[in-house]
This record gives C-alpha cells, structure tokens and sequence, in this order.
C-alpha cells in the first residue's frame, strides 16, 4: 500500500509524520459524503465500494475513511 499524506490531526488513523494508517481508505465523491452506506449493499466498513463515480478535481473528493479520535486524544 503506498503512503498516504494526511493533515487531520484529530483522526483516529493520523500518524506522526502526517501519514494515514488506516489498512483501508475510503475516497468519495463530495455529491455522496452524506449517504448512508448502511445499507445491505455495503461491505463490511459500511461503504459501497462497487459504485463508480468522476470527479474533475481533487476538491470534489472527500475521504470517508476519516474518524475522529476520542475526546481523551486515543
């Protein structure tokens, strides 16, 4: 898996260095950052992964895999 860069410090899944160490990353269409992927169609993360979609640039995207950490910082 190639790294990935993130900023959002206050993400379960931020590591030093702003990497993500999510095992799975999530990205989405903007268009879509409010359905509700828990649906039957979903995988086991609760994200549809089978749909496709185009975006034309990089702020029309969202990553979904984002959770934030715990009010204790864990």
């Amino acid at each position: 898996m190639p790294q990935v860069k993130c900023s959002v410090a206050n993400c379960v899944y931020w590591a030093q260095g702003n990497l993500c160490s999510a095992d799975e990353i999530m990205v989405e269409i903007d268009a879509h950052a409010n359905a509700n992927y828990n649906e039957e169609f979903a995988d086991e993360h609760g994200h549809d992964t089978e749909h496709q979609d185009k975006a034309s640039t990089s702020s029309e995207t969202c990553c979904l895999t984002f959770k934030p950490k715990s009010k204790s910082g864990k």
